[in-house]
């Protein structure tokens, strides 16, 4: 094997045990919630904690590989992934895999950007292309064989082997990076070394968990406890300060001029509503076909297949199109399109079966997440200058990261709420037996869960059931009205780029991984580096 190719083959599994895990993990929540507790919190969290810690951390990640090399960072990256993998697969309580997998987004946030500056520095110019061209394709499949891979696990074996089974992957990566990865050279002081704006990336973090942790607790401790409003305005108050900061500082990590370029400013408004109703989609369904419908974990993980596949097929032909007729009509009925899907979704209930009731829905909703997604990214990457291209995607990635940390936990807190007054509602005044009442409690903290077994008369389990349902729509109506409100300011805002707008030459069809890498083409012909994560 040459050094090219086995570069190629050690940033490729790099970046995609990071994205199987990414996949791999909504369909094992159940599970992990039945084997440590913690309810529908507990299982917010240990979603969100690995986005919390990549979204504050990617905007910077870019920056370490030029500063100390791009092999110590990925050999580092991929370590830690391990070494936090370990910790996810022995966790004893519900906080230790949360930590854990803060961790793993530490990891992940160094792992990814360092994978994509190994193939900088191995491939010359006119092989990048073709190299990173790679390397997206198989970060894709491994986002496409994360949930049936999760899924088989979860049902034949244990969740923790989910984690368990990225430690010969690691160590096969480790092996090929010492072997062919070139060793490079860290920036010296004489050197015109990249600043890393450490301050900004902490104040982002404390900022973003604040509010999170407010949205995930309060349906167990209420807005009236200290525990749940200091956290909350605590954490608003850091994130104003961060902006702030970073509108100061000579060397900011979301340099917040970019904001000033309608089409950025625009687009990543509407990534923000966008990932939001994409993140509510793909967390609470795979949670409401097991804990409500009943099905395997596998059965739920097969599910993905079909927005992924979809994607996959679909979305350069849609982004070639864009590049011919402009991307503010693709952007606009892109999003209404999987409002749609969404919105079909409202017709499940307890008894849901897939080629009816789950495919119809997720074809309309992937062909409109195809519709858009790479006019998407390539609209807020022609709207930045050469030499801020890399900061542009990697803003949008931290924005469509944040979304998804934000919807599921404000959702979530939504829905916590609406299951118990359903629940409340429908047993009204009947008498409750003691494990009936303990059943029901438990139905209460997972908000789609259905209080049954031994001493639960059949009419309680009919009224958590129904209420599961209940709360299942709104969650869908949620994630469509996110959805339609990102098309309606695609439509509202966006301008099909015009030679005397000054906007770069970025096309569509060379985004049609969207947020999993960006813009290719600016890296294979020597610029700017997106900072992306495939998370």
């Amino acid at each position: 094997m040459s050094t090219k190719q086995g570069a190629l083959v050690a940033a490729i599994l790099g970046s995609a045990v990071v994205a199987v895990d990414s996949t791999v993990v909504n369909v094992a929540l159940p599970a992990i919630e039945d084997d440590l507790g913690g309810g529908l919190a507990g299982q917010q969290w240990v979603a969100n904690a690995y986005l919390l810690t990549l979204a504050a951390l990617i905007l910077v990640s870019g920056s370490l590989a030029d500063l100390f090399g791009e092999r110590r960072l990925f050999v580092l990256g991929v370590s830690a992934f391990g070494v936090t993998s370990v910790l996810c697969a022995v966790a004893p309580s519900i906080e230790v895999l949360v930590a854990a997998r803060a961790l793993q987004g530490v990891s992940g946030a160094l792992l990814t950007p360092a994978s994509l500056a190994i193939l900088i520095a191995v491939f010359p110019p006119d092989e990048r292309g073709k190299a990173i061209g790679t390397w997206t394709a198989w970060g894709g499949i491994g986002i496409l064989l994360g949930p049936l891979l999760g899924g088989q696990i979860v049902d034949s074996a244990d969740w923790r082997v989910v984690f368990a089974i990225n430690i010969p992957l690691v160590l096969g990566t480790l092996a090929l990076a010492s072997t062919y990865v070139p060793a490079g050279e860290p920036r010296t002081a004489g050197q015109d070394r990249p600043h890393v704006d450490v301050t900004g990336a902490a104040l982002c973090a404390v900022g973003l968990a604040g509010a999170t942790f407010a949205l995930i607790e309060q349906p167990m401790l209420g807005w009236s406890s200290p525990a749940v409003w200091g956290p909350g305005l605590g954490g608003l108050a850091v994130f104003a300060a961060f902006l702030r900061f970073e509108a100061r500082t000579p060397h900011p990590m979301l340099p917040l001029g970019l904001f000033g370029r309608s089409n950025f400013r625009w687009g990543n408004l509407e990534t923000l509503f966008m990932y939001g109703g994409i993140a509510v989609m793909g967390f609470f369904l795979g949670l409401f076909l097991q804990q409500a419908a009943g099905w395997s974990a596998l059965e739920a993980g097969t599910t993905m297949l079909v927005p992924t596949t979809v994607m996959f097929v679909l979305s350069r032909r849609f982004g070639a199109l864009a590049d011919r007729l402009g991307p503010r009509a693709f952007m606009a009925a892109g999003p209404l399109l999987s409002a749609g899907g969404l919105l079909l979704l409202l017709r499940l209930d307890a008894t849901v079966a897939f080629a009816t009731d789950v495919l119809p829905a997720l074809l309309l909703f992937a062909i409109g997440l195809a519709v858009s997604v790479a006019p998407l990214t390539a609209t807020v990457l022609a709207d930045a200058d050469e030499h801020n291209a890399g900061i542009a995607s990697a803003v949008n990635n931290a924005v469509a990261r944040t979304a998804g940390l934000l919807a599921t936990a404000a959702v979530g807190a939504a829905l916590s709420a609406s299951f118990a007054a359903e629940v409340d509602d429908r047993l009204g005044d009947r008498p409750l037996s003691p494990p009936a009442a303990a059943r029901v409690d438990a139905a209460k903290d997972r908000a789609l869960g259905v209080a049954d077994g031994a001493g639960v008369p059949p009419a309680v389990t009919e009224a958590t059931r129904d209420a599961a349902v209940s709360t299942f729509h709104l969650a869908m109506g949620i994630g469509a009205a996110l959805m339609a409100a990102g098309g309606l300011l695609g439509l509202a805002g966006i301008r099909n780029p015009r030679p005397e707008d000054g906007c770069r030459d970025v096309h569509a069809e060379d985004c049609a991984g969207g947020q999993l890498a960006g813009q290719p083409q600016d890296v294979a012909q020597g610029g700017p580096q997106p900072a992306a994560v495939p998370a």
